[in-house]
């Protein structure tokens, strides 16, 4: 009769194994898109571009300054122009969320 043997050392790391594929599936993975895609938004900037920050500034981009990573926005009501950081742009916004 033969019998099957289980390997012991496999055995007690399966779940934690396990584990780790699943935390890159449910956490890493989805975090890293969502980082390429940040990346992206950040590089197609372009001058009339209305975005906001991540302090929640909203304004329109009047230039980009492509050695030192920096843009400039102009704020309504007052057309102030302020410099802003390229990583601190969180987003587009649209025509229609312009509006609200």
């Amino acid at each position: 009769m033969f019998l099957l043997q289980s390997n012991p050392l496999s055995t007690p790391f399966a779940p934690i194994i396990l584990m780790v594929v699943i935390f890159y599936l449910v956490l890493f993975l989805p975090m890293r898109r969502r980082q390429k895609k940040t990346d992206q938004m950040l590089q197609s900037l372009k001058n009339g571009d209305n975005v906001v920050t991540n302090g929640g500034v909203i304004g329109t981009i009047v230039t980009l300054g492509e050695s030192d990573n920096t843009v400039t926005l102009r704020v309504k009501p007052d057309n102030v122009k302020i410099e802003f950081a390229r990583s601190a742009i969180t987003g587009l916004l649209t025509e229609d969320e312009e509006k609200k």
